[in-house]
């Protein structure tokens, strides 16, 4: 059966000269710092990583629409999550980006494609606040449930609360925003680096958000539906357990992770999980070297797919 939560399709982007972003290593402490190795073996790796998650996704029966990416200018390109998302009943939102060399990520040439073989109704572009210094940066910096209507976001340089309030009035979406930071007090900069929302599955580092009340209303809204709640520790979350998608494949639903998340958890995490989704872990050491893991890689196509013209 659909689910309204877990697409069927994602669009990818494969980088022929990636490198982790300098612009946004000051508040994303995900990111490797240092070590990277030489940039041509470090590019060529991303490369094939990338394109084995691709090959992995589509035998797995999953759609992905790749898009390649040549150009030197954009080193986070890789996560196209955060620059645009799509929404039931055609609707397609372009974001407002908070480091200045991501802003070059959006490419039209991608919604475009999504007009052309996606029902799409219109295309909300938020992108000209960054004049502003407005930000939000798509569903990198909220994590949604569809099915529920809630948007959660950390509070970060990322993300912008008027900014968050504009999206959740047009999509009409409830806004629960929050503090969340790491053993080290550093403030999470991505929601989705600390939780994953399924259809009947939740995902999510509690015990970084501070606030116990807000801890325990925003596990209460997780579970409110029935959901079961996985709490991830702080170390999982370093290994980006919480940086997960469930997708709808043809014969059920599935969890992509990567194998670095899916070595972080215990028994029986994997166990609770595979309950309600079957787990399918993806290598890819060298992009989690830019401080985002599958999740982000995957931007999400929420659409009803176009019918094929009959000549």
């Amino acid at each position: 059966m659909f689910s309204p939560q877990s697409p069927q399709a994602v669009v990818m982007i494969r980088p022929h000269h990636f490198t982790p972003n300098p612009a946004t290593a000051a508040d994303n402490a995900f990111q490797v710092g240092h070590g990277f190795g030489p940039a041509a073996a470090v590019a060529a790796a991303a490369y094939r990583e990338v394109s084995e998650v691709a090959e992995t996704l589509t035998r797995a029966g999953i759609t992905v629409h790749l898009f390649e990416d040549t150009g030197t200018q954009t080193p986070d390109s890789v996560f196209p999550n955060n620059w645009f998302s799509t929404h039931a009943g055609g609707h397609v939102a372009v974001y407002p980006m908070f480091a200045s060399n991501r802003r070059a990520e959006r490419r039209w040439d991608i919604l475009e494609m999504l007009k052309r073989d996606y029902r799409v109704q219109d295309v909300i572009d938020y992108s000209g606040l960054e004049a502003d210094g407005v930000f939000l940066e798509g569903t990198g910096a909220m994590v949604l449930d569809h099915i529920n209507h809630v948007a959660y976001a950390v509070r970060s340089h990322r993300m912008t609360p008027v900014m968050l309030e504009r999206f959740c009035t047009h999509f009409r979406y409830e806004p629960i925003s929050f503090e969340a930071v790491d053993p080290r007090g550093t403030a999470v900069y991505h929601t989705n680096v600390l939780m994953s929302i399924g259809t009947d599955l939740a995902l999510v580092g509690l015990e970084m958000i501070p606030d116990a009340a807000r801890r325990d209303e925003i596990a209460a809204r997780l579970t409110a539906g029935g959901r079961t709640l996985v709490p991830l520790s702080a170390a999982q979350i370093s290994d980006f357990a919480g940086n997960a998608l469930e997708l709808q494949a043809p014969d059920g639903l599935v969890l992509a992770l990567s194998a670095r998340a899916l070595g972080s958890l215990s028994a029986s995490q994997k166990q609770q999980i595979e309950t309600r989704a079957r787990l399918l872990p993806l290598t890819i050491p060298t992009i989690e070297q830019a401080g985002g893991s599958v999740r982000c890689m995957l931007a999400g196509i929420h659409l009803a797919k176009r019918p094929a013209l009959v000549c």
